[in-house]
């Protein structure tokens, strides 16, 4: 059903439905704030629905519900579908990692009685929208023997926040004069950890004590965090938004809200005719590179230990099934927002509570970047989704000239599969707090449900 608002002809249970699904989405992105964390909540959930670790099967049958995990940062479910693998799979594919702050590897300092951590943004911020307001620390440090730390400051209610300070506006003459790009420096963003000096230490007195309050809650010590990947992130729950309550506001829908309904999708895939995929990947919003990036190997490498395991060892086979793959790239799309109508062309924009945004391109400019999905695969795709009653709309990322951005979509069309993107719209994308509506959140779900049963 293409254009029309959701709720102009919604029943009362689906409203019901729409705000079940969406407790548990809200409950996803209140724990999974990284990349680590969503993987471990991925296989959590996969494994009560039935999903073995790869490594715990012998051989492969049409039915089999199988996961793999990539250095605690991607995970990749599939269900096995009555036909075989090499004539294709059907794919949703998305990212897990969101815009935040990482603390450096040298990252303590003492100013005029504070301790203080460095950072270092990550991902496409207004810098200035990350001051002033309560952060809480996720990571890992790993000691010289191996050991995992895990880190998990600021969510509960009996913790500490940390943050950033910013001038007081009495003071601001030099700084309201600047462009919004150098309000706030990106050397600035600085959190601050502790102003109590330790009793009897002569240098750095106030760091000497946040040291030796970590050494007393984790048993590390300041070097450690040499081997350290600490987040920096927005401190507590999603919440209903909107007298309303028909919207979800949080840190990290882009793109963990694809991520969770996409994972959803597959868990309650049963019987597939096509093998069934999902794939949740990192470091998209730094380019998708490195090993955990969908730049990697380890979906292709998991493609072809599928094969395998299903008596099929011809390496040919792997590069048809590729090709005989259909994916959707289940990526955010930026949602018209009524303040801002300017940057958008009304007809080709993503609005809220019209069900999943299908974008046959995104990149900058004159298509930069972009994947640009063919138009037989998109009508393909319109008729899955007609014939599940599934709500979707098609848009653009703003106007021509205005900006862009991109998704892993190009990486997977570098397979010769087809490849469109389609997510939820989303405002204030890469905010500290982001919105989705309801609504959509859960018409994804079903959009990716009806497209790996199509």
């Amino acid at each position: 059903m293409y254009g029309k608002n959701i709720y102009s002809e919604v029943s009362k249970e689906k409203e019901k439905a729409i705000t079940t699904f969406n407790e548990g989405y809200k409950d996803f992105i209140s724990y999974a704030k990284t990349e680590r964390l969503a993987t471990e909540k991925a296989v959590e959930l996969a494994r009560a629905k039935g999903f073995k670790d790869f490594s715990e099967v012998q051989s492969l049958q049409a039915g089999d519900r199988v996961y793999f995990v990539n250095r605690n940062k991607n995970v990749a479910l599939y269900v096995i579908g009555k036909k075989p693998l090499v004539e294709g799979l059907r794919v949703l594919g998305a990212h897990i990692d969101s815009p935040r702050l990482d603390i450096k590897q040298n990252p303590f300092y003492e100013k005029n009685e504070f301790a203080l951590m460095d950072t270092h943004y990550y991902g496409g911020i207004k810098k200035y929208q990350w001051v002033t307001i309560p952060l809480a620390l996720h990571g890992v440090i790993i000691k010289k023997d191996g050991t995992t730390v895990n880190v998990n400051i600021g969510e509960s209610d009996k913790d500490p926040v940390v943050g950033i300070s910013d001038l007081l506006i009495h003071l601001s003459a030099d700084q309201m004069s600047k462009t919004a790009a150098k309000v706030i420096e990106g050397e600035n963003l600085d959190i601050t950890v502790g102003s109590i000096p330790l009793k009897k230490e002569e240098n750095e007195a106030v760091k000497a004590n946040v040291l030796k309050l970590l050494k007393k809650k984790y048993d590390i010590e300041e070097e450690d965090f040499l081997s350290a990947e600490i987040e920096v992130v927005p401190a507590g729950k999603a919440r209903d938004y909107g007298l309303d309550r028909s919207m979800v506001a949080g840190y990290g829908h882009d793109d963990r809200v694809c991520a969770y309904t996409s994972l959803e999708a597959i868990l309650d895939t049963n019987d597939p005719e096509y093998t069934s995929c999902c794939i949740l990947v990192d470091k998209e919003e730094i380019g998708s590179v490195g090993a955990t990036g969908a730049q990697s190997l380890f979906f292709e490498n998991t493609i072809y230990e599928l094969l395998e395991k299903t008596g099929d060892t011809n390496y040919l086979n792997l590069r048809k099934a590729m090709t005989n793959s259909k994916m959707l790239s289940s990526d955010v799309s930026a949602g018209f927002d009524p303040l801002f109508p300017e940057v958008n062309e009304p007809k080709n924009s993503a609005y809220l509570n019209h069900g999943i945004v299908f974008n046959k391109f995104t990149g900058s400019r004159g298509k930069g970047g972009s994947n640009d999905a063919n138009p037989e695969y998109i009508a393909w795709v319109r008729k899955t989704m007609d014939e599940a009653g599934v709500y979707f709309q098609t848009a653009e990322l703003g106007k021509v000239d205005q900006g862009g951005g991109g998704t892993i979509a190009y990486i997977l069309g570098n397979y010769n599969m087809d490849v469109l993107d389609a997510g939820v719209a989303v405002l204030n994308m890469h905010a500290p707090m982001e919105i989705v509506a309801k609504a959509d959140v859960y018409e994804a779900y079903l959009a990716y449900k009806a497209f790996l049963l199509g």
